[in-house]
């Protein structure tokens, strides 16, 4: 479904990036792999695409850096010729009660999850709609539809994400650019992995679905986004949930 078009995916080197980058691939998409931290983590995405037949570049970039990932966009744009997908998924936790949160803690948060986003579309936006059908598809969550108690930084990031989504759509819409969000839930991953297990067995019980959700099906939704089949679909948020947030 993806065939010759190229994929930005952030934070593409674990969890939820990693299963849509692996997607984006097997669907035919040449890949474009934003990560910072463990290279050889990232390296394993880039071989894996590879061995699918695509071309796969990974890039070290802070997101959250307005003039670290302008230089890294240029960079990529140039390698890869033209982009057509963007899918901004990276993103951090720092859990904490509002009243115990340190504004560090809060910042980063925001910075990554949100700014980040505002970064990467901003300057991939002309590429994107170059494209001539151009798809950006951003990582949401059900904590910014619903808030949760202890992640007043993340909810808030998640919440802003929903709405540069919505806008971006709009402004994009004009050249057929579309722009959609998905809001996991609890999704098994490193990052939920964390967790107390007090914490997971709660979310088994209260989930309508009796279970986590995996990181495929999260990318199974971006992939449908990213393909014609969703041509006539923009500014939506799509809930990956099991039916937590209804």
């Amino acid at each position: 479904m993806l065939k010759g078009k190229t994929a930005v995916i952030t934070g593409a080197s674990t969890g939820i990036g990693k299963s849509i980058a692996q997607s984006m691939a097997q669907y035919g998409a040449n890949v474009a792999l934003i990560y910072i931290g463990d290279k050889n983590l990232a390296d394993d995405v880039k071989k894996q695409a590879e061995a699918l037949g695509v071309k796969a570049e990974i890039y070290d970039c802070d997101v959250s850096d307005f003039e670290v990932s302008k230089k890294v966009c240029e960079k990529l744009i140039a390698d890869f010729g033209s982009i057509d997908i963007l899918i901004n998924n990276a993103g951090i936790i720092r859990d904490g009660l509002l009243l115990r949160m340190s504004e560090d803690d809060f910042d980063a948060v925001i910075n990554v999850n949100l700014k980040g986003v505002f970064n990467m579309t901003k300057h991939l936006s002309r590429s994107i709609m170059k494209s001539g059908a151009g798809r950006i598809i951003n990582i949401s969550s059900v904590s910014g539809i619903m808030g949760n108690a202890g992640q007043a930084n993340y909810s808030a990031s998640k919440a802003g994400v929903i709405g540069l989504t919505k806008t971006t759509a709009k402004e994009f819409a004009g050249k057929n650019v579309t722009c959609n969000a998905i809001a996991p839930g609890f999704i098994a991953t490193d990052m939920t992995a964390g967790l107390p297990q007090a914490i997971k067995q709660h979310a088994d019980a209260t989930i309508p679905l009796k279970r986590m959700g995996t990181a495929d099906e999260v990318a199974n939704v971006a992939v449908f986004l990213a393909s014609d089949m969703s041509s006539y679909i923009t500014g939506e948020v799509i809930k990956v949930d099991g039916g937590m947030c209804m």
